[in-house]
């Protein structure tokens, strides 16, 4: 046991718990991980039109945001895959080191290539560190608190959905959008600095294997293909674009079944195993929630709400998310079970609900109407926020210490593709019904009741397998 896991008493822990002296320093080092990417993801979704307008490439624009999720994703992979006898500590250098300088060069960019060079180097550092704060849990934390390490970071994303935007907002009303990344490069070198300090060094206890190259590939060429039919204006090509993806991710999954030579845990793609219903609720909760995306754009279409409103509205589903983490950071056993099960049922049914009260022409923001969609959204997040984290102390809990990398790292990534292959879908489900065409009212209430409708349809999955999870796993 280590130092800091001797810190923890007898007396009822809580989130507040991590925060306790002895637990301090490595939860700011984990947890500031984890807002860093959370946070930058917002950040920079908010001043990319400022970067465009100052030095051009609109037609490079959603580049800045593929290239930061599929580096991401191959940054979370390579904690897991990273050559042997590497600690996590020095992994964590590296990767503060690599923000920090993703930052620099963004913020000097003279042309948008060089912006997305740095956007690709950014992605891959805070990937790193995202993964970096479930494969420490089991390091600096006691089994009692891995919950409620879990439950902080699924509130960090839940704030930095409201925050991010915020100080992007803030950058982009002073055309200061290369101090937004500056800011962030001396932080990235403190933390660098202070984890030989402030994080224990651990042993590297992975059995010895080669890198799953191949799988590798497949995955990080589906990330790229699913977040390009997001950008893509062509129904046609969004289509395609989507089928390849999902043919190299099956692809990957057949390989990685039959290797010896695995990227994921053990049992992570033989549905019979409780890990592998696991991954698959996280992709198909995450999948789901990015349905909302198209909120603000039904509200102001369809309920006359004002763009700052209808941006705080939406909002709510980060505060439920959060809200819902820290109710249920005290459940275990039998009451964490339930509350994957119910947080399930909320989320599907909040989503399925929206079809009767978002997709309404309400051009004067009846309340009657306008009410039960805003608490449906609260209630989406809040599905979420309920189950999220018994869920990552589940996965960590299944597998073998051997095998603990690969499952923390495989975390954030199931949570990036669920997120681009629902954010892929939704443009292809609203496009389809009559966003653009026919468009106006008509338009908006074919979109918005086939988008809750379809994107429901991944909540019951989620749903059927909360179903088949034991409390004795938790």
């Amino acid at each position: 046991m280590s130092s800091i896991e001797q810190t923890i008493t007898t007396k009822p822990a809580s989130v507040f718990s991590l925060f306790s002296p002895g637990l301090l320093p490595a939860t700011l080092m984990l947890g500031g991980g984890v807002v860093l990417y959370a946070v930058e993801s917002y950040i920079t979704a908010t001043i990319a039109p400022s970067i465009v307008r100052d030095i051009g490439g609109l037609a490079l624009f959603s580049w800045m945001t593929t290239l930061f999720v599929a580096a991401g994703v191959l940054g979370s992979i390579s904690v897991a895959t990273r050559p042997r006898g590497i600690g996590l500590r020095t992994v964590y250098i590296a990767a503060a080191l690599i923000f920090g300088a993703g930052n620099l060069i963004c913020a000097i960019a003279p042309v948008i290539q060089v912006v997305l060079a740095g956007r690709a180097v950014q992605g891959f550092g805070a990937g790193m560190l995202s993964a970096l704060g479930y494969a420490f849990i089991r390091f600096v934390y006691p089994q009692l608190l891995w919950r409620k390490a879990s439950t902080l970071y699924a509130a960090i994303w839940g704030v930095a959905t409201v925050l991010g935007p915020t100080l992007g907002g803030l950058f982009s009303q002073s055309s200061a959008w290369r101090e937004a990344f500056i800011v962030l490069v001396p932080l990235a070198g403190l933390m660098a600095l202070s984890a030989r300090w402030l994080l224990p060094r651990v042993e590297d206890d992975r059995l010895q294997q080669k890198t799953p190259i191949l799988q590798i590939a497949l995955l990080l060429a589906a990330v790229l293909l699913m977040s390009l039919a997001g950008t893509t204006e062509q129904m046609s090509s969004k289509i395609i674009l989507i089928a390849i993806s999902m043919v190299s991710v099956v692809t990957m999954l057949a390989i990685e079944r039959k290797s010896a030579n695995r990227l994921l845990p053990k049992g992570a793609v033989m549905i019979g195993r409780p890990i592998s219903r696991l991954y698959l609720m996280m992709f198909t909760l995450m999948m789901v929630l990015t349905s909302d995306i198209y909120i603000p754009y039904f509200l102001q279409t369809l309920h006359g709400v004002a763009p700052l409103v209808s941006g705080y509205l939406v909002a709510l589903v980060a505060l439920g998310w959060t809200l819902a983490a820290f109710l249920s950071a005290s459940f275990s056993g039998k009451r964490a079970g339930i509350a994957i099960v119910v947080g399930c049922l909320l989320e599907t049914a909040a989503t399925a609900s929206l079809i009767l009260f978002l997709a309404r022409d309400n051009p004067s923001g009846d309340l009657v109407l306008l009410g039960p969609a805003v608490v449906a959204m609260f209630l989406m997040g809040f599905g979420v926020g309920l189950g999220w984290a018994h869920l990552v102390a589940k996965v960590i809990g299944l597998v073998g210490n051997s095998e603990q990398d690969k499952a923390s790292a495989a975390i954030s990534t199931v949570q990036s593709l669920g997120g681009a292959f629902g954010s892929s879908l939704t443009g292809v489900i609203v496009n389809s019904a009559g966003l653009a065409d026919p468009g106006g009212i008509p338009g908006s209430m074919s979109a918005a009741a086939w988008l809750y409708g379809l994107m429901a349809l991944p909540g019951l999955v989620a749903v059927a397998m909360s179903l088949t999870l034991k409390p004795a796993s938790a």
